[in-house]
């Protein structure tokens, strides 16, 4: 028998923010910001107007200093950030991550200086610089500091930017995150919340999930029009900053992070979007196995029958730690302290922000994850993949807090390396047929999810940044168009979209917080599939350069650091080879079903 949500073991399964800090009113948050606000004067008197006269190694202690005031920002951020996203629903929190935002611009607008005087320096007095080896553990950062010489302000600007982000485009993200955290939804006498809503989207019944749906579509519709309102707060900002900055168009920005190629990205988009007619390969399949017809919306996530299975919070350690555990030691001995030592927050809670997220804190202490456990195979793939991510983030603290951070287009690796590694354990330990098509099948949908769905994400973003430009404010009609035009093109067909889904992409987070960050996932998820290829053919051999792959963070090029593993990101048979092993699980899933094991 399926067990319940409520009896999947984590429901105390919080996290414990004192390593931190002891809780809200601990007074070493007041003289963190002290010290921030006073090393930050400090730091300005000390090397405003002298940077050019600086030697390499005066340069370099100016950096560790720069390194320390925004790593003691960050920690003190990341705590009123962990503490708002669980208790979203309290204004306390809120208000008290606002006030952070509010301070820490008032230190960064006393530090920004340094980044313009770095990019206004003569290129042969930089290049001197860096020859030196005192200088190699910031060469690639100092590098990409000069990336975004032509995007730079003036320093009063600059400044100017920075306090409008906080009174602006900050609060409507805010105000955002809050109404989907308020919003409940009715269904069957009670009142659920975004993410409860969700999670029956994968139950066996179809009629509640048909329900669910339904009650996600009406209750996005209700808040449509502050929702709508967000959504063009957002492409407005993002448009003038993006005209003050002079980047050539929406997504440069995000490329420019990523440290890749407009080209590379287009190659990408390309490869993805030719190979949509997999997706309607597949739910076909899906049909058939299910005996619908049509396959709809609510149904791409559906168990087969007799398949489904609930995995407490227990076995879910057991089967993650137990995948790292047959990679690589190291791994799991790291992935184990997230379970006790409590870094994760697993429990479904009022006021909780729905989804999954690793945060990496700072160098000084340790990541920390957040998921909504309901006991579900999928719910044990998010806890893998966010592990991953927890685990890339830890081994990453080596290089110091300004170099640990990897860009979207490597961050994505080890957490999807992570869920692979957990399906084929999954998958080995299971021998009945029925259970391993549904396995496979579950593989293949979030695979699916991550690479064709965020693709077709990515388009709807790109059209909706751009049609704002040419058109002007959007209104919610305008947008549900752009919506279903750039879903159903990955379909073919093959599923039935209901009426209320021109509302889903109202809820999608990465829309309002991250623009531009969706197409990281299919990037990360296809160059994952290629190394995960060549560590099935090379076994241990591939795991030294893997893990010195997860140290080095962002302390070098995505393309440096992915070639440590084996792979060539400028590769132009890379997409093609990962989509083809794609293809591969969808022949075998054809393969399995041959025996009409689900025949109704």
């Amino acid at each position: 028998m399926r067990k319940e949500a409520k009896g999947c073991g984590a429901e105390q399964i919080h996290w414990r923010l004192d390593d931190l800090y002891q809780d809200r009113e601990d007074p070493r948050l007041a003289a963190d910001l002290l010290w921030a606000q006073e090393k930050a004067v400090e730091f300005e008197r000390n090397y405003r107007g002298r940077l050019a006269e600086l030697s390499s190694a005066e340069l370099s202690s100016a950096l560790e200093q720069l390194e320390a005031i925004r790593q003691r920002l960050a920690r003190l951020g990341a705590y009123r950030y962990l503490s708002y996203v669980t208790h979203a629903d309290d204004p306390r929190y809120g208000a008290e991550l606002q006030q952070y935002q509010e301070e820490a611009t008032q230190v960064e607008n006393r530090l920004i200086f340094f980044d313009i005087a770095w990019n206004q320096l003569d290129p042969g007095q930089v290049e001197i610089l860096l020859a030196d080896p005192i200088l190699a553990h910031w060469v690639h950062l100092l590098r990409r500091w000069r990336q975004y010489a032509p995007h730079l302000r003036q320093e009063s600007e600059e400044q100017l930017l920075a306090e409008k982000r906080v009174t602006g485009r900050s609060l409507w993200e805010r105000l955002f995150d809050e109404t989907l955290t308020e919003m409940r939804f009715p269904l069957d006498g009670r009142n659920c919340t975004e993410q409860e809503l969700l999670s029956k989207l994968s139950d066996p019944d179809r009629d509640l999930r048909r329900r669910a749906a339904e009650s996600l579509s009406h209750g996005l519709q209700e808040r449509i029009h502050t929702l709508t309102f967000c959504f063009n707060a957002i492409l407005a900002d993002k448009a003038l900053d993006d005209r003050l900055r002079n980047y050539p168009h929406w997504l440069a920005e995000r490329n420019l992070a990523n440290e890749i190629e407009d080209e590379m990205v287009q190659a990408l988009e390309q490869a993805v979007v030719q190979r949509y007619p997999l997706v309607s390969r597949y739910y076909r399949l899906k049909a058939r196995l299910l005996g619908y017809e049509p396959l709809r919306d609510y149904d791409r996530y559906a168990p087969l029958p007799g398949s489904s299975r609930s995995y407490s919070w227990e076995e879910c350690r057991e089967i993650v730690l137990g995948a790292f555990q047959d990679f690589s030691p190291l791994l799991a001995d790291i992935g184990s302290r997230f379970f006790a030592e409590q870094w994760i927050d697993a429990a479904l809670a009022p006021g909780k922000r729905g989804g999954a997220f690793a945060h990496p804190v700072t160098p000084d202490v340790h990541p920390y994850l957040l998921v909504n456990y309901t006991g579900t195979v999928r719910d044990v793939m998010t806890v893998a993949h966010e592990l991953g991510h927890g685990i890339h983030q830890y081994l990453a603290r080596e290089q110091g807090f300004l170099n640990a951070d990897t860009p979207l287009t490597t961050a994505e690796t080890a957490s999807v390396f992570s869920e692979m590694l957990t399906f084929e354990r999954l998958l080995r330990g299971e021998t009945d047929e029925r259970q391993r098509l549904a396995l496979l099948c579950g593989k293949i949908e979030d695979a699916f999810a991550t690479v064709f769905r965020q693709m077709a994400m990515h388009r709807f973003e790109a059209a909706m940044h751009t049609t704002r430009r040419q058109e002007g404010e959007l209104d919610k009609e305008r947008l549900a168009a752009l919506w279903l035009a750039t879903q159903s093109e990955q379909f073919g067909g093959s599923v039935e979209l209901s009426e209320g889904y021109r509302w889903w992409w109202s809820y999608i987070p990465h829309f309002i917080g991250s623009p531009g960050y969706v197409y990281a996932y299919a990037f990360g998820e296809l160059l994952t599939l290629a190394l995960f290829q060549r560590y099935r053919a090379q076994g241990e051999a591939f795991v030294p350069g893997y893990v010195e792959m997860l140290r080095l963070g962002g302390s070098r090029s995505p393309a440096a650091v992915v070639a440590v593993a084996g792979e060539d990101l400028h590769d132009p048979g890379l997409w093609e080879r990962a989509l083809d092993y794609l293809e591969e699980m969808v022949a075998q899933a054809e393969a399995l079903a041959g025996g009409q094991y689900y025949a109704r």
